[in-house]
């Protein structure tokens, strides 16, 4: 006993009396050690817990009851630790000198059992849990009752904590009953197969409860998962239905359609606007309400600040009034606090409605819009619509909001100073006007550079994807140097722009921080004058508040309104869109009469592609195409043949007369359209598979040989408009596109342009003449040697038919189509084709049969370039990097590191803290020169203008300094950028997709040059101003320290619970945007082909998938940001309010008013402060995921110098144009297979040469290789004995001359797309124009040579594309030139033309021609044979055809389909008499039409 006694002796000096058990002192002493040791296990069993990995994340399951209960908990603990601070400041001793002792471990012990109560621990924690709870409980409850029964009477701190413990028994036994009832639960994941995937739950934020919307907690599952694992796009739930793309279109297209209706010619209304006004009406009233609750609940603040100082200068003690001031500040910040989160949120979430419902628009327009319209607007344009205009209406709902919220905020807190100050406001409004007024001529400049800024971003970016888009052909002609300046040329347009927009905001910061400073000067003198005021501590820090307050306003109207202005300019340029022209359905008409003798019917049908103008595109078209007939349908490049076809579909305007369609269409355009994804989703285009079906349609198009050949076969993934397939692969899938349609009518545009003459025979015989025997048939074609088989033959000439008839009558006529027959036949009649035609079929079986290994003789192996540029098991198209997880300070370093930036860092750093002690300097001197009676007023106003005048010089400089550094990244960043990409091999573009490149050169570089040097700015403010703030409150009231602490260390680690999420997201939304913008520029391309085989419901489907999953990455962004803002805001609040309570508590007279003032006027800002430095410190985390993404592409393997000094070649090389082939070898990727193996042979000076092998047999890589856009593996290339892998790349490709397989033209005018470098004069062009055949056109234009090409010379046709290629190496004049199927897209009559010309003009050089057509090469000096990147045959086309060689084979392959009328049958067999080698190509075609005429 004497033990015990002298153990328990020390709670003696605790409770300050002699040691009694029966003391209620000693007991609830005892109490506190029980529960700390409770405190000290638990706090062990945690430990031990967490280095085990026992602990469970406390979000997998809600338990609002435990939470509910764990704030009571943390309230009382609070109350407990408030009460020692109280007891120890006060100091009264007595009877328990260390009574704040017991209260801070009271404190300590109810914070515990508010933590015990969210943790989801051990099962041996929840035990220690449930005892100590009970033990607790069981203790006060017998005390407390003890207590009553003998004193009768009871404290309040008894009473809230015994309520409090009997909620804390209630939650030990309905843990202990979860406990018992999850043990009992078997576990479902057992049963559940391994591989299932668990399905992401829709969040219906309409659905949930009011206390879940409100905190924003229906977001902390996808936060949860966001911190166990690196998010990815499947975690991210879908939209809640009424966030949906879909139901936000149908309501805005109801009621367009309805104002529409209503609307007059003469009106000038926008619809656009007035439309999402009635459909977003109920939703903008209740964003206003929220809007107006936050701009009273912040004007409020001044009032109180007013009225806790006023509370602090008091005489006598008034609990009740301290207690309602807390209340009215704790309600004020909770209103302002969750008012403002929600009016951010719901205002983007229906700007997202908004956003989403006009791309949908714009979208379903674009497919709906007439050829006029899209001449109107233009592809890049169309996209601008949906990613500039549609998004900036997207922010028009927070804009407009904060535009009058911010006007009543601003007029509210002049309300405040007159009710405060009286008369003497009157003096400060004077220099706030001026202050406005100054803001607009600010606001005017900024607006003007920031409309400019986006003119010159556009032209960039429009430029940048048409070169791009080109790169191939830039490479080919070493226009690298040229087209680079002349993006850098445009950027430093826009730089400029940039920078002055960037420089004058420096100015707009000064006047910003300026403001107060003056307008509260002329305001304490206005007080001093008049005498309307004191000029005391409630006063002059009410003044402060209420500025304060005005200032947001001040700065933040000028920009609402340049917003608005912006958002009304999108609205005008939609309305203006929605509104053009569409497709007239009147155009054609589709007749269901399953019973109808014809499919297409024309009746005096007049169409023009300007219907203003009396030019008419096609004329008297009368036709009636029975069903199941092939047509064909030929004549000269520009004759109309394409626009007949449009004609058919309806997308030329019709003038007059009638077209009918008895039947579905099936269309295959003359440039191939190739939607991204893989060849089997280009096949089936939305169809469900039928394998049976499907297998036929490969076959019949000679793509089965390629797919196997591919590493995932009909997956294998094309890249974006089919830039990983060549010409005949894209071609070929078009056409199995429409083959699998199985439509009634087959119109078909040039479609075998692009393959071999073996695989066009192919086409022909297995696809058109088999596969489609019973369907019509509209073939538009330029090789004629499949004319002898169709039924029907139209010739166009001049938008007119002017032929029409069977293929016998026509060429028995004497008329023009003979003329383009015996063009054709010009180099086939050399050829000693004595054999009859039965002995050419016996041939056939024996083709290649190095090559064949026995396969279908018809359909050779075709291997094409795809396979040999993919990586081997791995797709074309690259998967698009991303940065995984927190990266940490990487990206800020590489920023500082890129721009050389670090000195100008630490400058503003060094800035901004001199801004902000002198900020300080000028509130202290207030609070503290009014508690000096000597210091009189004019000198308290003169040494605080003068301090505070003396910070706007270090605002400036920190603003110019920060903005200097980001104006350098900015220039660092796109040099890097535009290098990297400009000197990128050729693999990278094949495998790139173009919309990835552009949206790092559009928004990221935007984020670069706009929103990261502010992000830093107003980091590096809102933390330094954090610590300043909460300097001086500890100064005034030392233990806030503590609780602001506490906020600051859960504020960080909630910001980086948040940022685990958020940062993922904002990746993943980097990978969604481009999608959107890809899928709409693919569809406008294709837009014909997309409404000729009726496909627009489908891809509208699938766009409201791509915007809905760019949508909800959006959504739960921002959600994710309120969600950590509201909670930082409660944490800052949680300072702020103890600052107050502090303050209250305090004995009167303990702090001066002045410092009162101070600290309050601080505590204020603080909430706001904070919720500044999370925001922009994670919008410059997410930002910087722009700098890694650019930087990505900043370190490119670049491709070999374009100059290397010392081994310069002769300015006259290559002198003779001799090239040498030594045993080269190529493969486009380390671990691909060769593509060219082992070639060897020499090129003679001079000569001509024809390459000629089946598609993918490596003739394209030939080229490639000797213009090394790509590098031999091994091997040599020699051009006049020089190896051309040992000089630069410019001074090799400069010195040889292409036209290749692609024609490209580039937006401008005649004059630039022929001599983009300007090095030649006019005459010398014109010289060329009349030498390839666009003399006559041109001379007809009004502007001639500054005549307008548009969008990748879309006005052109694609013979006269080809032909404009072909006069661009008419005037360089190189001693080598190659035709890579140069004559694809234009007719036999104008390719044996241009074949004269080259001959003449390029009598000289070296010219290597690859060609599909074999009658091309026939006239050549050598052929060389290719067949799987090996060299077959390499001799004179004479000496090949004498032997049974694989040449003579093609060329037999190539017209043994041929079937001739008897007067052809007659000069075919002529020709084995009349053939002499002396002769020329051109006395033999003239004596071919001389026996043609003969023999009728």
């Amino acid at each position: 006993m004497a033990s015990l006694e002298i153990s328990l002796g020390g709670f003696s000096w605790v409770c300050g009396e002699e040691l009694d058990l029966g003391s209620f002192c000693i007991q609830r002493t005892i109490l506190d050690v029980l529960n700390l040791l409770f405190l000290s296990v638990f706090s062990v069993i945690l430990v031990i817990g967490y280095i085990r990995k026992h602990e469970i994340s406390g979000c997998s399951r809600r338990d609002w009851v435990s939470g509910g209960v764990s704030i009571c908990c943390a309230l009382t603990g609070i109350a407990y630790v408030s009460a020692g601070f109280w007891d120890l400041v006060v100091r009264n001793g007595g009877s328990q000198p260390l009574g704040w002792l017991v209260y801070f471990v009271r404190g300590l012990t109810w914070i515990s059992l508010a933590v015990s109560l969210l943790v989801r621990s051990s099962k041996w924690s929840r035990i220690l849990s449930f005892l100590w709870w009970l033990t607790f409980f069981s203790l006060v409850s017998t005390l407390n009752i003890e207590i009553l029964v003998k004193t009768h009477n009871i404290k309040i701190f008894d009473i809230v904590p015994w309520l409090v413990n009997s909620l804390l028994i209630f939650c030990a036994f309905r843990n202990i009953f979860h406990s018992v009832s999850e043990d009992t639960t078997p576990d479902k994941s057992e049963s559940e197969p391994l591989l299932a995937k668990k399905p992401v739950r829709r969040t219906e934020v309409g659905k949930i409860s009011f206390i879940t919307k409100l905190t924003f907690s229906w977001i902390n599952p996808i936060l949860c998962l966001g911190n166990s694992k690196p998010l990815v796009l499947e975690d991210v739930p879908p939209l809640a239905s009424e966030d949906e793309a879909e139901l936000a279109y149908q309501k805005f297209s109801q009621a367009w359609e309805c104002l529409q209706r209503e609307r007059s010619s003469s009106s000038t209304d926008n619809l656009v606007f007035r439309a999402l006004a009635i459909v977003y009406l109920k939703e903008m009233i209740f964003v206003g309400l929220c809007a107006l609750l936050r701009t009273i609940s912040v004007v409020v603040s001044p009032l109180l600040l007013y009225a806790f100082v006023k509370y602090s200068t008091r005489d006598e003690e008034n609990w009740q009034e301290g207690v309602f001031l807390m209340g009215c500040l704790i309600i004020s910040k909770v209103v302002e606090s969750v008012s403002q989160r929600h009016w951010f949120l719901n205002a983007r979430r229906f700007g997202m409605r908004m956003r989403s419902a006009l791309m949908v628009a714009v979208y379903q327009k674009q497919l709906k819009l007439s050829s006029l319209g899209r001449r109107r607007h233009s592809s890049g344009q169309i996209v601008n619509y949906i990613a500039v205009d549609a998004y900036t209406t997207g922010e028009f709902p927070w804009w407009f909001h904060s535009a009058w919220s911010y006007i009543l905020q601003l007029f509210l807190s002049i309300g405040v100073l007159f009710g405060v100050v009286g008369v003497g406001a009157l003096s400060g409004l004077a220099p706030l006007l001026v202050c406005g007024l100054l803001n607009v001529p600010f606001a005017k400049i900024l607006q003007k550079c920031q409309s400019q800024l986006m003119m010159a971003r556009d032209q960039r970016l429009r430029s940048t994807s048409e070169i791009l888009n080109s790169m191939k052909v830039i490479k080919l002609q070493s226009w690298e140097d040229k087209f680079k300046n002349f993006i850098e040329s445009l950027r430093d347009v826009e730089f400029k722009w940039l920078a002055e927009a960037q420089y004058k905001k420096c100015y707009n910061t000064v006047l910003y921080w300026m403001s107060p400073t003056i307008v509260s000067s002329v305001t304490f003198l206005g007080c001093a004058l008049f005498g309307s005021a004191p000029l005391n501590a409630s006063t002059i820090f009410t003044i402060v508040a209420a500025l304060r307050c005005m200032g947001e306003p001040v700065r933040m109207i000028p920009e609402a309104i340049s917003v608005m202005i912006q958002a009304k300019i999108s609205f005008e340029r939609l309305n203006a869109f929605f509104l053009d022209d569409e497709l007239k359905s009147e155009e054609m008409r589709r007749v269901t009469l399953p019973n109808s003798d014809h499919s297409v019917v024309i009746n005096g049908g007049n169409f023009s592609w300007e219907p203003e103008s009396a030019v008419l595109t096609l004329r008297d078209i009368n036709l009636g195409v029975k069903r199941g007939q092939i047509l064909a349908v030929c004549g000269p490049v520009g004759a109309g043949k394409s626009s007949f076809l449009f004609a058919i579909l309806g997308e030329i305007p019709k003038i007059s007369g009638s077209v009918d369609v008895f039947g579905s269409i099936a269309y295959v355009s003359q440039t191939s359209w190739i939607q991204s994804g893989t060849i089997r989703d280009n096949i089936l285009c939305g169809k469900p598979m039928d394998t049976t079906k499907y297998e036929k349609a490969i076959k019949a198009c000679a793509l089965d040989k390629d797919i196997n050949s591919f590493d995932h076969g009909d997956e294998t993934e094309i890249g974006q408009r089919g830039l990983n397939m060549s010409g005949g692969q894209k071609q070929r899938i078009q056409l199995a596109r429409a083959l699998y349609n199985d439509a009634e009518i087959y119109l078909l545009d040039d479609p075998f342009s692009a393959v071999d003459a073996h695989t066009a025979a192919i086409l022909f015989n297995d696809c058109v003449m088999a596969a489609l025997r019973h369907k019509t048939v509209m073939l538009v074609t330029h090789q004629v040697e499949f004319l002898s088989q169709v039924e029907k033959i139209l010739v166009l000439e001049g938008g007119r038919i002017t032929q029409s008839g069977s293929y016998e009558e026509l060429l028995t006529t004497g008329t023009a189509f003979e003329q383009l027959v015996n063009a054709h036949k010009n180099a086939i009649t050399v050829l000693d084709l004595s054999n009859n035609e039965g002995e050419e079929t016996q041939k056939l079986d024996h083709i290649l049969p190095e090559v064949s290994h026995g396969s279908c003789p018809t359909k050779e192996r075709s291997e094409g370039e795809i396979s040999m540029k993919g990586l081997r098991g791995g797709q074309l198209t690259e998967e698009e990097g991303m940065e995984i997880g927190d990266v940490g300070w990487k990206a800020f370093w590489d920023y500082l590191l890129v721009s050389k930036g670090a000195l100008l860092m630490f400058s503003g750093m060094i800035a901004q803290c001199g801004f902000v002690a002198l900020q300080a300097a000028s509130t202290y001197w207030l609070a503290l020169g009014i508690e000096i009676p000597k210091i009189s007023n004019g000198m308290l106003i003169g040494v605080y203008a003068g301090i505070s005048t003396l910070s706007a010089v270090f605002v400036y400089l920190r603003s110019f300094l920060i903005a200097r550094l980001g104006l350098k990244a900015s220039k660092a960043f796109f040099a890097g950028f535009t290098s990297s990409i400009f000197n990128a091999p050729m693999h990278f573009f094949d495998s790139t997709p173009v919309g990835r490149i552009l949206t790092r050169a559009s928004s990221d570089l935007t984020v670069l040059d706009s929103n990261i040097p502010f992000s830093i700015i107003f980091v590096l403010s809102a933390g330094i101003d954090i610590l300043t703030t909460i300097g001086i409150m500890a100064s005034v009231t030392w233990p806030v320290l503590i609780v602001a602490i506490f906020a600051m260390v859960a504020a960080k680690y909630v910001q980086g619970y948040y940022l685990a999420s958020a940062r993922e997201l904002i990746r993943i939304n980097g990978t969604t945007k481009a999608p959107v913008m890809n899928y709409a520029a693919e569809s406008s391309l294709g837009v014909v082909t997309i409404r000729a085989f009726n496909m627009v419901d489908r891809f509208f489907q699938n766009y409201l998938k791509l915007i809905d999953t760019d949508a909800k990455l959006f959504f739960y962004s921002n959600a994710a940001m309120e969600w950590l803002v509201l909670r930082i805001e409660a944490l800052q609040n949680l300072t702020l309010v103890t600052a107050a309570l502090l303050l209250v508590l305090l004995p009167k007279g303990y702090v001066a008013p002045g410092l009162v003032g101070l600290s309050l006027s601080y505590a204020l800002a603080l909430t706001g402060t904070q919720v500044m430095l999370s925001r922009w410190y994670c919008n410059l985390s997410n930002y910087m995921v722009s700098v890694e993404r650019i930087k990505q592409f900043m370190h490119i393997p670049s491709e070999p110098p374009a100059i290397v000094d010392g081994k310069r070649p002769p300015s006259s090389w290559p002198s003779k144009g001799r090239i040498e082939l030594q045993n080269l070898k190529i493969k486009y990727r380390p671990n691909s297979p060769l593509v060219l193996k082992g070639i060897t042979c020499i090129f003679k000076e001079g000569t001509r040469v024809g390459v000629v092998g089946r598609t993918g047999s490596g003739k394209t890589t030939l080229i490639s290789a000797l213009f090394r856009l790509v590098e031999p593996e091994s091997g040599t290339i020699l051009v006049d004995g020089l190896d051309i892998c040992s000089i630069g790349l410019k001074d090799l490709r400069m010195k040889l001359s292409i036209i290749p397989q692609e024609p490209t033209l580039f937006k401008g005018s005649i004059r630039t797309n022929l001599d983009p470098l300007g090095l030649y004069s006019e005459n010398e062009i014109w010289k060329a124009l009349e030498k390839c055949q666009l003399k006559a056109t041109i001379s007809s234009l009004p502007n001639l040579l500054d005549s307008s090409v548009s969008d990748e010379g879309e006005n052109w046709s694609a013979g006269q594309r080809q032909l404009f290629c072909l006069g661009r190496v008419l005037l360089k004049r190189n001693r080598i030139l190659v035709l890579d199927e140069a004559t694809a897209s234009i007719d036999s009559a104008t390719d044996a033309i241009l074949q004269r010309i080259i001959r003449q003009e390029f009598s000289n050089c070296t010219v290597i021609t690859v060609a599909h057509r074999v009658p091309t090469v026939m006239d050549s000096d050598m052929v060389m044979v290719l067949s799987y990147g090996k060299l077959v045959e390499y001799d004179k086309p004479s000496n090949l055809m004498d032997t049974n060689s694989s040449f003579s084979k093609l060329v037999v392959s190539s017209t043994s389909k041929l079937r001739y009328p008897p007067s052809m049958a007659f000069l075919k067999n002529s020709f084995s008499i009349f053939y002499f080698p002396s002769f020329n190509v051109f006395e033999i075609l003239s004596l071919y039409c001389l026996l043609a005429c003969l023999c009728p």
